[in-house]
Formats: structure tokens, C-alpha cells, sequence
């Protein structure tokens, strides 16, 4: 079953607003077996609207309006879709008695505008809205279903759960769409594509096809898996399967199967082995510290942080010499070791990380560019540093710093030497 999805609105196509209504209703839709092939953004423009929905009734099973259905000019989605199935707008007087009383419980009295929320196509069945003044519209149009739901989130989602349960999923005869996300870092988009291709690129034909998209994303790849069946037993089983062959394939740069970041696979790590951390940060900023205890409970494993950004303030804080500095340079891996180890002892916790670097976009030379950055990890008896070389801004190269400090951290739990 296809489905489209629109979201009206012209402040969607500013920088100011995202739509994220969006995603609620495909997550809805999926569960039942429904597969968003196309969701698009309209502005306020009644023409540009009909051009959309003329298009998706050619080919989409159920359409998902949502917004423009307020009492403003620019609220023109019944106007658009009255427009497309060449019918007239009618009152419904019982709907503007509510809306009227609505008003009157607030001490207030409608404005005449609000009338255009009473208003719906010839032949739609009106959706109750509960938290709020503009009822849904549910609409059949030959094969295909238009549903018409409020902008405002918390109108729309109590709205879509009733549409689905009672109007759409039988639509979907029982299947449904069910998505794992293998997240992987320290390896490229094409490197990570050679291993897993030869093994996802057969599963389109099983017994429960799966599909499967590779997104590069900031500091990591990820593998999404996307399988239909008519049964959710069925395809949790196939995608557990699918699950373990990539990661027997992708071995340890596989961090993440259940959706969790990096910083929380990082924090589980650490509570289950009784350590605590402190992290010495130069170019970061305490960007590292900041990742690591955005998860709650990070207080069990996470003792403190220091950002050293001068040369003396890491001789200063964390003991690292001055004449290893002068010899070595700020952004080294000596540095890095001696940042990671002073933080580790001064704090008296079993693991301690250094990230020293040029974040840029100024201070790189052609021995050390900018995106230079060195990391060390010191866990136990072992201290690993390793020099990295970052593209991207300012902000990309501090992000990817604390992704591969993370990271390091992380295989030398698992793997200790």
C-alpha cells in the first residue's frame, strides 16, 4: 500500500520551522504496512496544492494531509481539495455550534472567520478533534484515501491514532513495515557498502524481503533495514537474522543495533565494568563532556572534565610538561597520552581520555592542517593514542574528535588488551 504524505505550511519552508509532523504520521502508517513514497512541503498556495494532490491521487493508496485546516486565509487545504474532487464547501451547522460554544465557555465570541473550520467538501465524513476547533476529514476518492488532520501536534496525534486503528489499517490487510538501524563508526560509507552489499543485496527476494539504505551520517554510517510481512513475529525474526550477518561481516565498528548512540553504548560499557571517567579536552570545548553526560545516570561512570584550550592551562590542570609541549607541539599524540593520563590520575578514576587538535579554520601549517587531531585513551595499564585527520567546519571536526575518542574508548572495553 503507497502512501503520500503532506504538510501545509509556508513557515515549513523558512528556516524557522521544521516539520516533524511528518514522522509521526509515516511511523503511524508503517506499522501498518503502509509505505511512504513521497512527503512533501507546501506552502499556503491553493494552486501549488492541487497541483500536489492531483499528482499523488494518481498513484497513492492513502494521502495524509496535514495542516491548513485553521479559520485563516492562508488555511486553503479545503479549498484545495474541494478544488481537485470538483465539489462544493458546505457548513456543517453542528460543527459551528461547537466551535461556537467552545468560545462562549472561554467568556469569548467567535470570530466570524472561524466558520471556515465548520466548512468541509461535499461527501467527506467529518473526524472528531478533541483537543481542539477544526475536525478532521476523511474522504474516499475511487481506490485512494485522503484523511485531512490538524497542524498542531497535539491535535494531530491523538487524531491519527484513532484514523489508523479504525480506518487505515484495515487498508493494510495485517502487514506491516518494521525498521532496525545498525549504526557503525570508524570505517567509510564505501567501505562499510563492500562488506554489507553482498549480504543485504539477496534479502530482497526472501521469504520476508528486506530492504536496506546506507546513510552517511556525522561520525558514522548506518545501515537501515526496512522489512514487510504479515506478521510482526515474522519479521522481527527476519530482521534479527539480517541483524547478526552484518554484524558477524561488520565486526566491532558495529556500536549500535537498538537505536542507542554512541555515548550511551560508551556509559553501559563503563557501568558494567565499575569505572569512571575524566576527560581532558582542548579543541573540543567540553563538547566530549557534554555528549557523555546528556544520558541520564551518566553520574554512575562520569567523575569530571577539564578543558585545557591553552598550553597552560594543560600543564596547569593536568600536569602535561611544558618541555613536551615545546618539543612536541600542542596537537601531538605525546600530548594527547600526557593529557589523558594526567586527567586519569588527578581524578583517581580508572579511565581517563586526552583530545588535543585544530579545529580550525584558522591555526593549520602543512605539517599539521587543520582537522589535525590526536586522541589518547588510558584504560588500566594501556594507553592508546592515535592521530586523526578531519574535513568538514569547525563544528563537524569537534563533533567527529569526541565520535573518535568515544569510539576508542569503547574497543578498548570490549577488547582489552
Amino acid at each position: 500500500m503507497k502512501a503520500c504524505v503532506i504538510a501545509v505550511g509556508s513557515e515549513m519552508l523558512t528556516p524557522f520551522r521544521v516539520d516533524t509532523n511528518s514522522l509521526i504520521v509515516t511511523e503511524r502508517l508503517n506499522t501498518i504496512g503502509f509505505d511512504v513514497r513521497l512527503k512533501v512541503v507546501v506552502g499556503d498556495e491553493v494552486d501549488e496544492l492541487t497541483r500536489v494532490l492531483e499528482s499523488a491521487l494518481a498513484w497513492a493508496d492513502a494521502i495524509v494531509v496535514i495542516g491548513g485546516l485553521g479559520p485563516t486565509d492562508d488555511d486553503i487545504t479545503r479549498e484545495a481539495i474541494a478544488r481537485v474532487l470538483q465539489v462544493p464547501l458546505e457548513v456543517h451547522e453542528h460543527v459551528l455550534d461547537r466551535i461556537r460554544e467552545r468560545f462562549a465557555r472561554r467568556g469569548m465570541t467567535m470570530p466570524e472567520i472561524n466558520r471556515r473550520q465548520a466548512m468541509a467538501p461535499r461527501g467527506a465524513t467529518l473526524l472528531e478533534n478533541p483537543a481542539g476547533t477544526a475536525p478532521g476529514l476523511w474522504i474516499e476518492r475511487g481506490s485512494t484515501s485522503i484523511v485531512l488532520l490538524p497542524g498542531p501536534a497535539r491535535e494531530l496525534t491523538p487524531m491519527i491514532e484513532t484514523v489508523v486503528r479504525d480506518r487505515l489499517a484495515p487498508l493494510g490487510r495485517g502487514a506491516g513495515l518494521f525498521r532496525r538501524v545498525i549504526k557503525i563508526t570508524g570505517r567509510t560509507e564505501s567501505d562499510v557498502d563492500t562488506s554489507a552489499q553482498p549480504i543485504y543485496g539477496r534479502w530482497t527476494s526472501a521469504a520476508v524481503p528486506i530492504s536496506t539504505t546506507i546513510l552517511a551520517a556525522q561520525g558514522q554510517i548506518e545501515l537501515h533495514l526496512t522489512a514487510r510481512a504479515d506478521n510482526r513475529a515474522a519479521s522481527e525474526a527476519a530482521l534479527d537474522a539480517a541483524v547478526a550477518e552484518l554484524r558477524s561481516a561488520l565486526g566491532p565498528s558495529v556500536y549500535s543495533v537498538d537505536g542507542r548512540p554512541l555515548e550511551a553504548i560508551v556509559g553501559d560499557l563503563l557501568r558494567e565494568r565499575h569505572l569512571t571517567l575524566a576527560v581532558a579536552e582542548s579543541c573540543t570545548g567540553g563538547l566530549l563532556a557534554s555528549r557523555l553526560t546528556d544520558i541520564p545516570g551518566s553520574s554512575d561512570y562520569v567523575e569530571r572534565g577539564v578543558m585545557c584550550y591553552s598550553n597552560r592551562a594543560k600543564t596547569e590542570l593536568v600536569g602535561v610538561p611544558e618541555a613536551l609541549i615545546a618539543e612536541h607541539g600542542a596537537v601531538s599524540e605525546q600530548v594527547a597520552r600526557a593529557m589523558a593520563e594526567g586527567v586519569r590520575a588527578r581524578a583517581a578514576t580508572g579511565a581517563g581520555i586526552g583530545i588535543t587538535g585544530i579545529a580550525g579554520p584558522g591555526g593549520g601549517t602543512p605539517q599539521k592542517p587543520v582537522g589535525t587531531i590526536a586522541v589518547a585513551v588510558a584504560l588500566g595499564q594501556d594507553v592508546q593514542a592515535r592521530t586523526f585527520q578531519f574535513i568538514g567546519g569547525r563544528e563537524m571536526v569537534k563533533f567527529q574528535a569526541t565520535q573518535a575518542a568515544m569510539n576508542m574508548l569503547r574497543l578498548m572495553l570490549i577488547e582489552p588488551r
